[in-house]
């Protein structure tokens, strides 16, 4: 569910609120609601008996923390990615023409 929201939201996000702040803001409150449902969905599953997710032993999940952490952190890249298109795309549209110096 994370790696959909990661590739779908952030870009959009990012390109289309004006401020980056607000941009970044919107993303980190959409991915923690998508990372809480997601770890109460494995977390029921787990307690149903499922193993798939979690190692029985009691082992902290190391890799579980590593993958959401890297898509995190792609998200956030993603975000910025789309303020700097905006920004370039707006920039070159208000940039002043030069007649004279043709």
């Amino acid at each position: 569910m994370e790696l959909i929201l990661m590739l779908v939201a952030p870009l959009p996000l990012g390109y289309v609120l004006r401020s980056r702040m607000a941009a970044f803001v919107a993303y980190i409150a959409l991915h923690s609601f998508v990372f809480t449902f997601q770890s109460t969905s494995l977390t029921l599953e787990w307690v149903r008996g499922s193993t798939a997710a979690f190692e029985a032993d009691g082992a902290t999940p190391w890799p579980y923390l590593v993958v959401n952490a890297v898509i995190y952190g792609v998200g956030l890249g993603l975000v910025a990615l789309g303020a700097w298109l905006r920004e370039r795309r707006v920039a070159r549209r208000t940039a002043p023409v030069d007649l004279a110096a043709r």
